[in-house]
C-alpha cells in the first residue's frame, strides 16, 4: 500500500487522542492473562502486534472477550490462568511483528513446564533472541532455536532467582526476566546500564506484586514465587504515537495542535527534553493517573528558528522509538545534531539506522552515521521522492510527515505498516489538515 503525502495547504490544527500506548497494553493483556481472577482492560491498542498478544494468551488458555471497539481502543475482559499456569498450545504461537509479544512471552513460559513454540513473521524472525533466552536459561529455563531467533521452544518450570545485569539497557529484557521471576524460588534482580522504560515494574504492582527499585543503580527486583491478581486497567494514549503529530506541528508553519489523555511516564518522553533543547515550543499539562501511570496533554505550537542538539548515549534507551522522527525533525533545525550510541536501531523492524540515513539522503537531507551515531546536518530543503517503510511502522509514519515539509509530494511504500502502533495515523492526520 502507497501513501501520498504533501505540504498542506493551511496549518495544522485541533486537538486529538492518540491510541492507547503499546507497551501498556501488551502488557496489560498479558499480566491479566497470568493473574488470577478477571480483570477489564479499557483503552487497549487495537493493533496488529496487540492482536498478537491477545492471540498468544488465548492459545495458552486465558479467556478474552471483547466488549466495546472504537477509535479510542478495545475494552476487553479477560481472565487468567492465574495460579494453574498455562496451558499447552496446540500449535505454535504466532506472535507476528511483535519483538514485545515474543520477548514478554518467553519470561512468561519459563516459569511453567507447559511448553511452547514461538514463530513470527519474516521480520521479527532475523531479530535476536539471546539477549533474553541466556538469563532465562540461568534461571533454568531451556530453549531450542537453530539460530538464535524464531522459532524458539521453550520449556520452563523450577527456576531459581538471580542477580542479572544486562549488557544493554532494554525494557523488554528486564520485564522477561521479572516475569519469570514471579515463577522462581527466592529473589529476582534486574540491573541495567541505563535507564529504560518502566512500565512493568509500575503496572505489576496493580497486579498485586510487589516490585523493589533502587533507582540510583537502576535495579528492580520481585520475589517469588508469587501469583497475580486481577485488575482494571485504562490505558493511556501512546507517548510514542504522540511524538510523531508533535513533530507535525513542528514541521507545518502556524500550527498548533494538543494532544490529549497521553501517558507522561518520564521512562517514555525523553523525546519532549530534546525538542526543547531544540527550541520548540511546547507545553506538558498533567492532568491523572491511568493505568499506573501519569496522563496529561501535550500541546505544540510551530517554531521558528529550531536549533541543532545532542541525545546522549544515555537518553537513547528512553526514546529509541523516537528517534527517526526526531532525525526527521533535525533537517529543519540549525547545525549538527548528533545521536549517540544509536546501534540499537539496527535490530529493531527494520535496520532502522541504515534506513534513517537512505531515507533522509534521499529527501535531499545531510545524514551520515559515524559507527553507531547518527549525523543530521540542518537546515535543509527537502524534496519530493519514493521512500519505502521497509515495513516498519515508525519509518513509514516518519517518511509520511516528510512530505509536509518537502517540496513536492512524498510516497511512501509499505504504508500499511503503520497498523502495527497507529492504525489511524492517516485519518488523524488528514483531520488536522482539515481543521488549520
Amino acid at each position: 500500500m502507497q501513501y501520498v503525502s504533501t505540504t498542506p495547504d493551511r496549518p495544522l490544527a485541533g486537538e486529538l487522542a492518540v491510541p492507547g500506548d503499546k507497551s501498556l497494553s501488551h502488557r496489560a493483556v498479558l499480566f491479566a492473562a497470568m493473574a488470577e481472577g478477571t480483570s477489564r482492560l479499557v483503552g487497549v491498542l487495537d493493533s496488529e502486534d496487540v492482536r498478537a498478544s491477545i492471540g498468544a494468551v488465548r492459545a495458552l488458555g486465558a479467556s478474552v472477550d471483547l466488549v466495546t471497539a472504537n477509535d479510542r481502543g478495545l475494552e476487553l475482559v479477560v481472565t487468567g490462568w492465574g495460579g494453574e499456569g498455562p496451558h499447552a498450545p496446540d500449535e505454535a504461537i504466532d506472535c507476528g511483528n511483535s519483538g514485545t509479544t515474543a520477548r514478554l512471552l518467553l519470561g512468561v513460559l519459563a516459569g511453567w513446564e507447559t511448553g511452547a513454540t514461538l514463530v513470527g513473521d519474516a521480520s521479527l524472525s532475523k531479530r535476536p533472541m539471546g539477549r533474553v533466552t541466556d538469563p532465562l536459561a540461568s534461571m533454568g529455563a531451556s530453549f531450542e532455536s537453530l539460530t538464535g531467533t524464531l522459532p524458539i521452544t521453550v520449556r520452563g518450570g523450577g527456576l531459581k532467582g538471580v542477580d542479572y545485569v544486562t549488557p544493554v539497557a532494554s525494557a523488554q529484557v528486564k520485564s522477561a526476566i521479572l516475569l519469570a521471576g514471579l515463577q522462581a524460588a527466592g529473589r529476582t534482580t534486574v540491573r541495567e546500564p541505563a535507564s529504560s522504560r518502566d512500565h512493568t515494574e509500575l503496572l505489576l504492582p496493580a497486579f498485586g506484586v510487589p516490585v523493589g527499585r533502587d533507582r540510583t543503580t537502576r535495579a528492580a527486583w520481585v520475589d517469588g514465587p508469587v501469583v497475580m491478581k486481577a485488575s482494571d486497567i485504562t490505558v493511556p494514549g501512546d507517548p510514542s504515537s504522540a511524538a510523531f503529530m508533535v513533530v507535525a506541528g513542528l514541521l507545518v508553519s502556524g500550527s498548533r495542535i494538543t494532544v490529549t489523555g497521553v501517558g507522561l511516564n518520564p521512562t517514555r518522553i525523553a523525546y519532549l527534553d530534546v525538542l526543547d533543547r531544540m527550541g520548540a515550543g511546547i507545553t506538558i499539562e498533567p492532568s491523572e493517573v491511568a493505568g499506573a501511570e501519569p496522563v496529561g496533554s501535550v500541546h505544540v505550537g510551530y517554531t521558528l528558528g529550531l536549533r541543532a542538539a545532542v541525545v546522549r548515549a544515555a537518553e537513547v534507551p528512553a526514546l529509541v522509538d523516537e528517534i527517526p522522527v526526531l532525525a526527521l525533525l533535525a533537517t529543519q533545525a540549525a547545525g549538527e545534531t548528533r545521536f549517540e550510541d544509536v546501534g540499537e536501531l539496527r535490530v529493531k523492524e527494520s535496520d532502522r539506522l541504515a534506513a534513517v540515513v537512505e531515507g533522509l539522503t534521499l529527501l535531499g537531507a545531510s545524514a551520515r552515521t559515524e559507527g553507531d551515531t547518527l549525523v543530521v546536518q540542518g537546515p535543509s530543503e527537502l524534496r519530493g521522492t519514493g521512500l519505502d517503510s521497509h515495513g516498519d511502522h515508525r519509518l513509514a509514519m516518519t517518511w509520511a510527515l516528510a512530505g509536509l515539509a518537502a517540496d513536492g509530494p512524498v510516497t511512501v511504500a509499505g504504508f500499511e505498516a503503520v497498523d502495527v502502533s497507529y492504525p489511524s495515523f492517516a485519518a488523524d492526520l488528514a483531520a488536522l489538515s482539515a481543521s488549520g
